[in-house]
C-alpha cells in the first residue's frame, strides 16, 4: 500500500471516528438513568423509557467497539502494517478495505479458507 492510499484510509477512519464521537455526544441524554417515580410517569411509559435506554446503551457499546477498531487501524497505518492480513501476512484487497477499513484479515482467512 502506498502513502497516498494510506492517507486516504487515514482520512476515512478519522472522519468515521468524528462521526461516532458526535453520535455518542448526541445520545448521552438517552443513556441517562430512567426516573422511576410512579407519580409522574405511568408503568408503561417507564417500561418504554427503560427499553429506549437499553437500546441507547447497546448502540453506545457498538460505537465504542467500532472506535477501538478504528484506533487499532490508525495504529496499523502509522506502523506500516495496515492492509496486511494478521493471520497469513498477505495483503488485504483494497475493495475489502474500502468496505471495511478496520478489517484485519484477508477474505480467505476471514472465511476460514486458509490453513
Amino acid at each position: 500500500m502506498d502513502e497516498r492510499q494510506a492517507a486516504r484510509f487515514r482520512a476515512i477512519l478519522e472522519a468515521r471516528r468524528q462521526e461516532l464521537n458526535a453520535l455518542s455526544a448526541g445520545s448521552s441524554e438517552a443513556r441517562k438513568p430512567v426516573e422511576l417515580d410512579q407519580q409522574s410517569v405511568g408503568r408503561l411509559s417507564r417500561q418504554d423509557a427503560l427499553q429506549q435506554q437499553a437500546m441507547a446503551n447497546a448502540q453506545q457499546a457498538r460505537r465504542e467497539n467500532e472506535l477501538k477498531r478504528i484506533g487499532a487501524a490508525l495504529v496499523r497505518i502509522e506502523d506500516g502494517e495496515f492492509g496486511w492480513c494478521a493471520e497469513c501476512g498477505e495483503g488485504i484487497a483494497l475493495k475489502r478495505l474500502d468496505i471495511n477499513p478496520t478489517a484485519t484479515h484477508c477474505a480467505g482467512c476471514a472465511a476460514g479458507l486458509t490453513p
